[in-house]
């Protein structure tokens, strides 16, 4: 006889079962895509379970009426049909066209776009294992016993260097801010003091909290390895540098070991986390993105970024359970505001408009982000942090079989934001435990190398001035991930030149 205790946990485990089937039902049936949100994703296996128990319930009843000869079993048994036929091709939407690894659909070694640079096209990559120690138990993988900083810093240096051609990081620096504005025809001029410069971080993970083990969150040490060059070699004052995520929190251990020795730089965050010492994101509103989709609302930027001469995009190295993978051009999404979204700091209303089940040759927001004049018009450098990589978005940190089952180790650094998004895809791709990567995560890219003549035919132009963009880099996939070369490393004129450096 059931006790009135299971009774309990047998109805709220039905109304749990009810509630996550209704709030899957009403997100995903608008929009599809919605399944493979992070929080549809959560709900899919208590909704999964409610349905299959209740065609259950009711696949048992009309047994049992026809056994019984009862009129009402065939009515029963198409009602339980119906719930699985409806609830089927739902629940299994978003991944549905993206079981398999992605393919891309342009074959190896054939360059799209132009290459930019001091080097066009040149991509940077070192990877290091001495920089990751972390044994996976003890202690936190950011704790200095298990990330080396000295290997970081030497790592930050040598690609810099590589990077430009230049002998020492003073003079790559010089080379690098000198080259972007003789580019944007602002004189043969390095850095001055008061030009400030804000790096955007992914610290997507971070909501406010303590940081939890083996979470994917921006390495303290690369964060720190990269201010300090901009202070004590480039020379920007620390009052100058500002960090930010306009969209979340940055915790204490990036935090807290940036500002022991360099108290002037700010930490710009979410206003909904604005505390002890970080500052809440301040929309400008002068400065909108305008995307080429007219469902797209105008998105707002930090007045941090729009205030800043400099920009650089420090972004994580990961696969995406919505759009692929996140590199340097998702990382923008937490450089956005819109009013018309009741939350202000979110990228809510982009998920549609970028994510990997769109197909080829279809517009993409995230080049109108990578476009716009205060974003990419405004990047001094891109790099990816893949020292700990998580497995996705919302996942937990993963030893990468490609790497004999080590963790990724890695850097990789650039001026081009096609190329170097183009090489983190080809690893990322090659790596079995990256399995988001699924669907059309490169029809971005395909839309940004060709900005001027994209493949969707849509007319990028995210300030509206009356002038679209042109290409805003090259792209191209390697010949195999064993040797793992592009077009100028094999002697040709145009394309992506990766630079592999020694440990």
């Amino acid at each position: 006889m059931m006790t009135s205790g299971k009774r309990r946990l047998k109805w709220l485990a039905a109304v749990m079962g009810l509630g996550s089937l209704a709030w899957f039902l009403v997100r995903v049936i608008p929009k599809p895509s919605r399944a493979a949100y992070p929080c549809q994703r959560a709900a899919a296996p208590l909704a999964s379970g409610f349905v299959l128990w209740v065609a259950g319930l009711v696949g048992a009843k009309a047994l049992l009426g026809w056994a019984k000869g009862c009129r009402y079993a065939a009515a029963a048994t198409i009602l339980a049909l119906a719930v699985l036929a409806v609830w089927l091709p739902l629940g299994m939407t978003g991944d549905a066209d993206a079981q398999e690894g992605f393919t891309p659909t342009d074959p190896p070694n054939q360059p799209m776009g132009v290459g930019k640079g001091i080097h066009p096209g040149r991509v940077v990559w070192v990877r290091d294992p001495e920089a990751t120690r972390w044994d996976g138990k003890t202690g936190e993988w950011w704790d200095d016993a298990n990330t080396d900083s000295r290997t970081v810093d030497r790592m930050v240096s040598g690609m810099l260097r590589s990077l430009t051609g230049e002998k020492t990081d003073k003079q790559a620096w010089d080379a690098l801010f000198r080259h972007f504005n003789q580019t944007r025809k602002l004189g043969n001029a390095g850095h001055r003091p008061g030009e400030k410069v804000a790096v955007k971080i992914n610290a997507n993970q971070d909501r406010g909290g303590e940081w939890g083990t083996g979470r994917g969150m921006p390495s303290p040490h690369v964060v720190y390895a990269l201010v300090a060059q901009l202070v004590n070699v480039a020379g920007v004052r620390g009052e100058d540098l500002v960090v930010y995520d306009a969209t979340r929190y940055i915790g204490d251990p990036v935090y807290k070991r940036v500002k022991a020795s360099f108290p002037a730089v700010q930490f710009v965050v979410s206003p909904a986390t604005a505390k002890e010492g970080r500052i809440a994101a301040s929309p400008d509103k002068a400065n909108p993105v305008h995307f080429a989709d007219p469902a797209l609302p105008a998105a707002y930027l930090p007045q941090c970024v729009t205030e800043a001469k400099y920009l650089i995009n420090l972004a994580l190295f990961r696969a995406h359970t919505l759009f692929g993978m996140t590199l340097t051009a998702k990382n923008h999404f937490g450089s956005t505001f819109f009013p018309e979204d009741t939350r202000g700091w979110t990228p809510r209303p982009l998920h549609d408009y970028g994510s990997r089940n769109r197909p080829m040759g279809s517009y993409n927001c995230l080049v109108d982000l990578i476009g716009h004049r205060h974003l990419g018009g405004k990047t001094l450098l891109y790099m990816l942090d893949g020292l700990y990589t998580a497995e996705h978005n919302e996942g937990k940190l993963i030893r990468f079989a490609s790497f004999g089952d080590r963790w990724a180790a890695s850097l990789f650094l650039s001026q081009d934001p096609v190329a170097i998004d183009s090489v983190g895809l080809d690893f990322l791709r090659n790596e079995p435990r990256a399995t988001q990567v699924r669907g059309n995560p490169d029809n971005f890219l395909h839309e940004a190398a060709l900005a001027n003549k994209p493949p969707s035919g849509t007319v990028y132009d995210p300030e509206r001035d009356g002038k679209p963009l042109a290409s805003l880099g090259v792209h191209e996939h390697w010949n195999n991930p064993t040797d793992k070369q592009y077009s100028r490393n094999l002697g040709k004129g145009d394309g992506i030149e990766l630079v592999t450096l020694p440990r």
